[in-house]
């Protein structure tokens, strides 16, 4: 029986890729790229099934972040140490936990203590990462915005003898609503790309997931389907900012346009006109 000579392996691989045509193993050529502008199989078959994952984690994900962060960024400026202590201890302990082994926990935990099915799984556990962890800062953005008002604000509502639940959310929320958009934004795309977490080790089917088994039915052009989700990512998140930019200015203008003039009142006193009326629990009229 006889054996190979292990250098006559070694060259006799090396002459064969010597031997394999330059060009084909070039992922920058027309034939490793054509298959996106020539067919809809990819985009049908692998990338808008996975953007739609995205999209639906990304969405559950800020609909339920948002109120959740707002909820526990006004306790944290409660005047009961009751509410205030436990909201920052939830604060800071998901804040300073990795979303991705929030997913991981959540994934065990859906499969161990619930009857879930393993499709429908692994979207929960994407999705409560993400809720966790977002809601953590977002309620820090929502703390910060509120802070960043004049007291004048505070003084202004008590005078007129609101309530302190009342002022935040009649005078507080709104005004801070503004200032807190840009950094609400930034953390929306945060989740739109932290989704990708999920499918690098959950296995969920999100957008990025979507190049592996597309890379291998369309010739291991792995560059181009790297390029193409990019792309998609770098539009979708720019769709989101700019939408921002725009509802932004909105507010802003908004805000300038509805000034109130101090005018003569019926009874020799002085009243707001234009100013909107906001009806207080006790039936006056402010």
């Amino acid at each position: 029986m006889s054996h190979a000579c292990p250098y006559v392996v070694i060259c006799r691989f090396t002459h064969e890729a010597s031997a394999t045509p330059r060009g084909s193993a070039s992922q920058l050529d027309w034939i490793k790229w054509k298959p996106f502008f020539t067919s809809s199989l990819p985009w049908g078959t692998y990338i808008w099934p996975g953007l739609q994952n995205t999209l639906k984690a990304a969405f559950f994900a800020l609909i339920i972040a948002l109120p959740l962060g707002a909820l526990f960024g006004i306790g944290r400026l409660s005047d009961h140490r009751w509410v205030r202590m436990p909201a920052g201890v939830v604060v800071e302990f998901f804040r300073a936990i990795p979303v991705l082994l929030l997913m991981i926990t959540a994934n065990a935990a859906y499969s161990e203590y619930t009857t879930i099915s393993s499709e429908s799984r692994l979207l929960y556990a994407v999705v409560t990462g993400l809720v966790l962890y977002n809601a953590s800062v977002l309620a820090e953005i929502v703390r910060a915005g509120i802070q960043s008002l004049p007291s004048g604000q505070t003084d202004a509502a008590k005078a007129i003898g609101m309530r302190k639940g009342q002022t935040m959310l009649y005078v507080l929320l709104p005004q801070s609503v503004t200032a807190m958009l840009p950094a609400i934004v930034s953390q929306l795309v945060v989740i739109v790309k932290d989704t990708a977490l999920g499918g690098a080790v959950l296995s969920f089917p999100e957008l990025l997931a979507s190049v592996r088994p597309m890379a291998a039915n369309y010739g291991a052009n792995t560059i181009a389907c790297f390029t193409i989700v990019a792309l998609i990512y770098i539009v979708v998140n720019f769709a989101l900012t700019s939408f921002a930019s725009w509802l932004e200015g909105r507010l802003r203008r908004r805000k300038k346009s509805t000034g109130a003039v101090v005018g003569a009142g019926t009874a020799g006193g002085l009243e707001t006109i234009g100013a909107p009326t906001l009806i207080v629990d006790d039936g006056r009229a402010v």
